[in-house]
């Protein structure tokens, strides 16, 4: 644990709607700080715009903890706008779906519907991973410029979680492109061992790629004899929750309902 991390939070926290503005001597005084400590923190915290000095000598939260909650909004917002949708699919698949969002240089999982056969002690709702060894990562780097795709590789690296993961630059590149041409990306357990995925990308009302959704599960029938079935309805479920953001496609979409598609099949 790193203290003076601890100690930024607790400052961070002190400010409320009753207390918007507080001085270096309340803020010392309630942490049992030193004076030079407080203020050494409150300087680092203001260069990173998360608090600022409003001149009379006290201190307000800054507009970084804004743009920080608004980003809390809109994940929340596409959960809960996504949720029912995915909980349709998983109920399909029977296996477990998935909800993520690029965040940064890594994808954040925001939802999840865990298959009972998923053996996990917590559900992955809040873990990050980077984009280059999961569906949803390949699904969502597939739609975005070959020039953002190279900086994040540039920062980030290709790391290997399994013997099966991606680490060549050329090869990951080539991949993506197969990925946009068919719309939909696999996951040969590149991050976690006899895990297969299925995922496709979802588009906010500006038609970029923010997020994509999945089907995982230890059955490597996902990727096999149900990946036409499956990767249809991963399909389906993307365009309808991209639908509900306000995205509206360059031209008329081809990918239907597969669950009324099937229904009237069957006469």
């Amino acid at each position: 644990m790193i203290h003076s991390v601890h100690k930024a939070i607790d400052i961070l926290q002190l400010f409320s709607p009753a207390e918007p503005r507080l001085s270096l001597a309340d803020i010392a005084e309630r942490l049992e700080l030193p004076k030079s400590t407080a203020h050494n923190l409150l300087k680092t915290l203001a260069k990173r715009r998360f608090v600022e000095a409003c001149g009379d000598g006290t201190y307000a939260l800054g507009t970084e903890i804004i743009a920080l909650t608004h980003a809390v909004r809109i994940n929340v917002e596409l959960r809960d706008l996504a949720a029912p949708l995915l909980r349709t699919l998983a109920e399909y698949a029977h296996e477990s779906v998935y909800l993520a969002v690029l965040d940064g240089d890594y994808m954040l999982y925001i939802y999840a519907v865990e298959s009972s056969d998923r053996l996990r002690a917590r559900t992955a709702v809040g873990d990050r991973v980077l984009p280059h060894c999961t569906a949803v990562g390949k699904a969502v780097l597939s739609q975005l410029p070959r020039e953002e795709v190279e900086a994040l590789i540039d920062r980030t690296g290709l790391p290997r979680y399994t013997a099966a993961t991606i680490t060549d630059r050329a090869r990951l590149h080539q991949v993506l492109a197969e990925t946009a041409a068919r719309g939909y990306a696999l996951d040969y357990g590149e991050h976690e061992e006899n895990y297969h995925c299925v995922a496709a990308p979802i588009f906010n009302r500006r038609g970029r790629a923010i997020a994509a959704c999945s089907i995982s599960g230890r059955n490597p029938e996902i990727i096999r004899s149900r990946l036409p079935d499956l990767s249809a309805r991963v399909l389906y479920t993307a365009q309808e929750i991209a639908r509900y953001l306000g995205y509206l496609p360059n031209r008329a979409t081809v990918i239907t309902d597969p669950i009324i598609q099937s229904d009237g099949d069957r006469g």
